[in-house]
């Protein structure tokens, strides 16, 4: 039998602490949340690994090293309110759980939406809510937002999710395509969104977050 703890510590100190995660509220939410309890049962074994799973068609569960150094970026303080863009199964609404006031995650999937509800009422995590809606549109009735977190790469970033970040809010996301794409942390001061450059990363998508092809003769 697999020893997810030892290999949720192996996680956290082969992966996360030799890439510059060293935030210790986040490492130490990272290795309380079960990883394995958020992947499909065929692919436990696999959860520790630094590499995307599959969860659904087209939907991946981003790999441990991006996950940290982007949450890590957004500095989720206790009393924040964070905005969880694809929530998948769960898992980083719970990790945002163990470091934020409230978790408001948004899954347009009915099938990972209703994992994701049965999984953190199984482990607890009281201080989460899934909406089940378009990802594009983010959570305007639960809005202002102090993090808003994107669980796979996009091509922009709306204007309906923007508006959505309270000032001096936080917004972190990978932008483009594979070895191209980029880690950016979006600031709101007043009526400015600003972005700033973290990390190149190459993670998979979020659906619904293509531009439209242009037109051209």
């Amino acid at each position: 039998m697999l020893d997810f703890d030892a290999l949720r510590t192996r996680m956290v100190d082969g992966q996360l602490r030799t890439n510059d995660v060293t935030n210790f509220e986040l490492l130490a939410a990272l290795l309380d949340v079960p990883r394995e309890v958020f992947v499909p049962a065929q692919m436990k074994a696999l959860a520790y690994l630094d590499e995307d799973i599959r969860i659904a068609t087209g939907r991946y569960l981003m790999e441990p090293i991006p996950f940290g150094k982007l949450t890590q970026a957004a500095q989720v303080g206790p009393q924040d309110v964070v905005l969880d863009i694809g929530c998948g199964t769960g898992y980083s609404s719970a990790v945002f759980s163990r470091l934020a006031s409230l978790v408001i995650g948004v899954e347009e999937d009915e099938t990972l939406a209703a994992q994701a509800t049965a999984n953190l009422e199984k482990l607890g995590y009281s201080n989460v809510a899934i909406r089940k809606g378009a990802l594009i549109e983010g959570s305007s009735q639960d809005a202002p937002f102090d993090v808003i977190f994107f669980n796979g790469s996009v091509e922009f970033i709306p204007e309906t999710i923007l508006n959505q970040l309270k000032d001096d809010g936080r917004l972190v996301a990978v932008e483009g395509h594979g070895n191209s794409a980029v880690a950016k942390l979006y600031r709101r001061d007043g009526n400015d969104v600003s972005p700033r450059f973290l990390f190149n990363s190459s993670i998979k998508p979020l659906p619904g977050f293509a531009k439209a092809q242009e037109f051209v003769l």
